[in-house]
């Protein structure tokens, strides 16, 4: 059986109360500063490690975030979660990572076990096949924040992008460099994402008096493989087209791979845009052009959210939408 040190086998080894240990461990002022390093030197050489259990249970509260998104690998989570971090440690939380590989039925399972676990509040990245969750928590008034998604019809807490003008400054750029054939490689519509984007990219052929074809958006899943899978199936179709809007970089690396395997020049031939602005983005070749959002202000931001309702200051539901910008670069 694996023995922990106790404070018990502290105050025992230093000749002081279980009390005078405790407070030294706590940083309590009202103790000798010599009883006090003589204590934490102890404590050191044991390999003393807070039971935090234990405080959880005095305490009614773990200081434990869940956080239930997609996909750490992808590049665009990973920045998050770095801002996730970053706001866990500044106020002194920590957080359990669930991947759900966007299943639905993952996301469910993994929300039931945190809230079993009694993490603080939970920070999910739904897949939105189904709401039925963000429902329970929405019943359940579990302090919650939805991160990068939005429900029209559900009051919880938000932070999500300005989808609909990211799509729009993506469209609007290809127009400008004269591309009037444009593609979208897009997301499932039931992702409000890939609504929004859609959104913006339809909004923005409007505003230059190019009309909507449905034939040039072709929807399916949101990684490499898809990207380079719909870039083969629009060649294929004998789809005209001279510029092509991805969901997101990772479809749009996929893009460039079929475009170049099939003899197309970018961007002489078909410009290309991307969206997210991740790491690799800058060094592909050429360059992709792309729509920026702020990844670690949004998981930096869905975590202060979080414990502000946490600690009881704000009572009301709160959506916050970031703002996103175009990068130009050398794929357009």
């Amino acid at each position: 059986m694996r023995k922990y040190v106790t404070i018990k086998d502290i105050a025992r080894i230093a000749g002081v109360s279980v009390n005078t240990v405790s407070r030294a461990l706590n940083n309590k002022p009202d103790i000798n500063q010599e009883t006090k390093k003589r204590i934490l030197e102890i404590a050191d050489e044991l390999g003393y490690v807070k039971n935090f259990t234990a405080s959880s249970l005095k305490q009614s509260k773990s200081r434990i975030i869940g956080v239930v998104i997609a996909d750490n690998s992808n590049p665009f989570y990973a920045e998050v979660l770095k801002g996730i971090e970053a706001a866990a440690r500044k106020y002194g939380y920590q957080i359990i990572l669930c991947n759900t590989e966007r299943d639905y039925k993952i996301e469910k399972d993994m929300i039931k076990i945190l809230i079993g676990r009694r993490v603080d509040g939970l920070i999910v990245g739904p897949v939105q096949t189904k709401d039925d969750d963000i429902r329970m928590l929405e019943n359940m008034n579990f302090p919650t924040v939805i991160l990068g998604r939005h429900f029209n019809d559900i009051e919880i807490d938000e932070i999500y992008n300005d989808e609909v003008k990211g799509g729009y400054l993506a469209t609007k750029h290809l127009i400008d460099r004269g591309r009037r054939k444009i593609v979208m490689l897009n997301g499932f519509l039931e992702k409000s994402p890939a609504k929004m984007r859609l959104e913006g990219y339809q909004k923005a052929l409007e505003d230059s008096n190019i009309p909507f074809d449905e034939s040039r958006v072709f929807i399916g899943d949101i990684d490499f493989l898809d990207g380079y899978e719909r870039t083969l199936e629009l060649i294929e179709k004998g789809i005209d087209f001279d510029g092509v809007f991805c969901y997101n970089d990772i479809m749009a690396f996929g893009a460039i791979k079929a475009l170049r395997e099939n003899g197309f020049k970018i961007p002489e031939d078909v410009s290309i845009v991307g969206y997210d602005d991740v790491l690799y983005s800058e060094l592909v070749n050429p360059p992709l052009t792309t729509v920026r959002i702020k990844k670690y202000e949004l998981g930096f931001e869905a975590m202060r959210m979080l414990i502000s309702r946490l600690k009881g200051r704000r009572k009301r539901i709160k959506k916050i939408v970031l703002d996103v910008e175009l990068v130009i670069r050398e794929s357009v």
